[in-house]
Parts: structure tokens; C-alpha cells; sequence
């Protein structure tokens, strides 16, 4: 998964650097076909936001979120992009039948 991570009148320092990659890391454990992640950190007005765009195979998932504080906003973030991947993952999920049939167990 590749991530590029940019500020917007913020400074990426290497603690949000890394609070953000072990929190995206929950993501690729829930679907692991994520080719690229781009996420984009600014200041307004004293209100934080985060903005995250992950490109998946056949797919755009968007979210963004904004707090007082980064890390909870970064938190939020997260939360919608692993709500989305998991919605998208059960979308394209093969729900066929083998052979038209269901399967049983035989019992021994």
C-alpha cells in the first residue's frame, strides 16, 4: 500500500506520520487489494481536518472528518474509511453457489 501524506498550513511531523500509518494499517488487515492511499491534513480556523481518498481495484473510497483535535479526527477518519472498505469488500464478494447447489456435510 503506498501512502502520500501531505499538509495543508500543517507541518507532517514523524508522530502523525506514524499515528497514521499504524492506523491505516487496520484497514489493509480488513482488505488487503488497496493500491494506493492518498491523505491530505490541513489547519482552518483552528478546526483540524483530515481528508483520506483510497483507490482500490474497480473503486474510489473518499471520506474526510474534522475535530478540535487531530489525532481524534484522524481517528474518525479511520473509523469511516474501515466501515467503507468492509461495505465495498462484501460488494464484491462472490456469493454463487457451487454448482447451483448447496453444499452438506457428510456425516461419518
Amino acid at each position: 500500500m503506498n501512502l502520500q501524506l501531505t499538509g495543508h498550513h500543517l507541518e507532517v511531523t514523524p508522530a502523525l506520520r506514524d499515528y497514521v500509518t499504524s492506523k491505516l494499517g487496520r484497514i489493509s488487515n480488513h482488505f488487503d487489494h488497496v493500491i494506493d492511499v492518498k491523505v491530505t491534513m490541513s489547519v482552518e480556523k483552528l478546526i483540524q481536518k483530515v481528508e483520506a481518498t483510497l483507490h482500490v481495484p474497480g473503486n474510489d473510497l473518499h471520506a474526510a472528518c474534522t475535530d478540535d483535535n487531530m489525532y481524534s479526527a484522524i481517528d474518525m477518519l479511520t473509523d469511516k474509511l474501515d466501515r467503507q472498505v468492509v461495505k465495498h469488500k462484501e460488494k464484491h464478494a462472490d456469493h454463487h453457489k457451487t454448482n447451483g447447489a448447496v453444499k452438506h456435510q457428510s456425516i461419518e
